[in-house]
């Protein structure tokens, strides 16, 4: 919930004239406004091959009487290609569920929207060495609904919810660790090529000066970026330490 209108537009049209095919390359870059920006974003850059448009949240159902809701169908209907669902701030201050997410993650599948879904331990569950049974318990409660077929809409972000707007950050040895797990976790309700193919991403306070060292971690594939991405030129140097050859 950050910048007025004027500002994101701006901070698009600063993104959109940075990106070059040398910059971008192979990485997929997503953009994710707040709710009354989205149709706007979505014009912007209908002639920006480079960013792609996701919602930072949307309703299970498709339409009703949910009022102050938006729908898979609504966002399908403006040009929006993903939603980020089971963020830890919906969690923390909504109280949303794994067996809600779950069937949001469905929910946005049924309008073709690719589901970002977002895990993580809290601190005093990292402190007590659970955080890896926290995770898997997230994963498996939200994806378990779903085929391996329809894992390809689905990109995991592991947030360490301790490392988020903290400027803590977990350590790579920490990141990787995790991620590592999400893919055997992913193995053994799928598949190993579902394991092996879905993108897992880092969400804990990934800046520039960090970026690289993360990405180059074997399980991380990209970033989940909060704080630095509004600023255009952080976000560029973060999709610059994207390696093309991952």
């Amino acid at each position: 919930m950050n910048l007025s209108y004027q500002e994101a537009v701006a901070l698009i049209n600063q993104l959109s004239d940075a990106l070059t095919d040398e910059i971008v390359g192979e990485t997929q870059v997503v953009v994710a406004p707040p709710a009354p920006y989205l149709l706007s974003v979505t014009d912007l850059l209908d002639d920006c091959e480079f960013i792609s448009v996701a919602a930072q949240n949307c309703h299970q159902q498709q339409n009703g009487a949910f009022t102050g809701e938006m729908s898979p169908m609504m966002l399908h209907s403006i040009g929006v290609d993903a939603v980020i669902l089971g963020h830890s701030e919906r969690r923390a201050y909504f109280g949303e569920t794994d067996t809600l997410i779950a069937e949001k993650i469905q929910a946005a599948h049924a309008q073709q929207l690719v589901a970002i879904y977002c895990c993580g331990e809290l601190l005093e569950e990292r402190k007590a060495g659970h955080y890896l049974q926290v995770v898997t318990h997230q994963i498996t409660e939200a994806l378990r609904p779903l085929s391996a077929a329809e894992m390809a809409n689905v990109v995991i972000a592991y947030e360490p919810v301790w490392a988020i707007g903290t400027g803590e950050v977990a350590s790579p040895e920490q990141a990787e660790e995790v991620h590592a797990h999400i893919r055997t976790v992913l193995a053994d309700l799928f598949s190993n090529e579902v394991a092996e193919t879905t993108s897992i991403l880092y969400g804990g306070s990934c800046k520039p000066d960090n970026a690289a060292e993360l990405f180059a971690c074997p399980n991380i594939d990209g970033g989940l970026i909060g704080g630095a991405s509004l600023k255009a030129q952080d976000f560029v140097d973060i999709i610059k330490a994207v390696p093309q050859a991952k």
